[in-house]
């Protein structure tokens, strides 16, 4: 179902203020007052003391409430990285200065545009396309792993930038005269590699402006097959040392990495690994959306102008994944890559407008950014 401008609610007006110079979090609800009559009654039963009491309580619990509603916000801006269906996920993603995601359990990192330092201890790299904001870290991560010592990393990348990489890497050995070792692996949509033995991944396919590939990692487990449920443990051990093959191999998407790409890729129809991931992470875009624009200077843009507009720099638009939410099957979606000019609160603000059903299950990584509030 497409969602239009007018489908979306306005947002919700700023609480006041419970004390002069109070941060401006939302204050906690109060409790009602009670009826006319009733107050009065309890007022002729309490003495001044008990009301002057009552009062400065009523106060106290008031003002432990709004303390406790900042830090709690506090915690939010200050947290590091985020936990997803029990994945850790941390790094940095802010659109056109770097992209890197880190997922320690697994031992990965997705891209590496300037290469954090908790990067360099993931043996394994996914590149999705060849952006300096992607890939401009690379020789820097390599590199700092051969200074500390750690096992040459395992890259992997489109097929079609292969022989460049390998020529960047030539400049700097040159350049630095420094052994610069690695291993490239240029994996296509639709193969498989097996990263350990309970862990495979296959790349799929995005749309971006250049070449690109998004990335399914899958958990790989033995499950007995249907024939041999009813049997009892010794007899599936005789036909185990037998050699009768008694499993299948049951491959779950786990985590999936899109990198930059518009829409298009929620449509193909082999992509369904991605969208039924447990975790998937995923760039968009808010550009010109209705809360964040600053209307006394922009020109006007209807909802169709700005969604292409987005389209044709190769990426998407909040607004799509509205009208596509059906198709999005995954417990847990991370978004990446939001503008440099945005704050927290503006990046939190329009993703708070997704369909109830399909807000629940998305995060935002805001590592990076600023708060209104720091």
């Amino acid at each position: 179902m497409k969602t239009s401008m007018s489908m979306l609610s306005s947002p919700a007006p700023r609480f006041p203020l419970l004390f002069p110079g109070e941060p401006p979090f939302r204050a906690p609800y109060l409790v009602p007052l009670r009826p006319a009559g009733e107050r009065g009654r309890v007022v002729t039963a309490a003495t001044s003391g008990e009301r002057r009491k009552a009062g400065y309580v009523s106060v106290m619990e008031r003002a432990l409430a709004a303390e406790e509603e900042y830090r709690r916000a506090r915690a939010e801006v200050l947290r590091k990285g985020v936990e997803l269906e029990g994945y850790a996920i941390e790094g940095i993603s802010i659109g056109g200065h770097e992209t890197c995601v880190i997922v320690p359990s697994l031992n990965v990192a997705f891209d590496i545009g300037r290469c954090p330092a908790r990067a360099v201890h993931q043996d394994f790299l996914f590149i999705t396309h060849a952006h300096l904001d992607h890939i401009g870290g690379l020789p820097m991560y390599v590199a700092t792993r051969g200074l500390y010592s750690l096992k040459p990393p395992t890259i992997f990348l489109p097929p079609c930038i292969k022989e460049d990489v390998e020529k960047l890497f030539d400049v700097h050995r040159s350049m630095s005269q420094t052994e610069l070792k690695l291993e490239i692996v240029p994996l296509d949509v639709g193969e498989t590699y097996e990263i350990r033995n309970d862990l495979v991944v296959r790349p799929f396919k995005t749309h971006h402006v250049i070449p690109s590939q998004g990335y399914v990692i899958y958990s790989v487990r033995n499950k007995l097959k249907k024939q041999f449920a009813h049997l009892k443990g010794p007899k599936i051990k005789k036909l185990k040392l037998s050699g009768v093959q008694i499993t299948d191999t049951v491959l779950s998407p786990e985590v999936a990495f899109t990198g930059d790409t518009t829409s298009d890729f929620i449509l193909e129809p082999r992509n369904a690994d991605a969208l039924r991931a447990k975790v998937l992470i995923t760039e968009v875009s808010l550009s010109f959306f209705p809360w964040l624009i600053d209307h006394e200077h922009a020109t006007f843009l209807d909802e169709k102008n700005y969604i292409e507009h987005v389209r044709q720099h190769g990426h998407m638009h909040l607004l799509e994944i509205m009208e596509h939410a059906q198709w999005f099957r995954n417990k847990s979606i991370l978004l990446t890559n939001f503008s440099s000019r945005y704050k927290i609160e503006d990046i939190r603000q329009p993703i708070s407008r997704l369909q109830p059903k399909l807000l629940p299950k998305v995060v935002a990584l805001t590592e990076g950014f600023k708060s209104t509030y720091t």
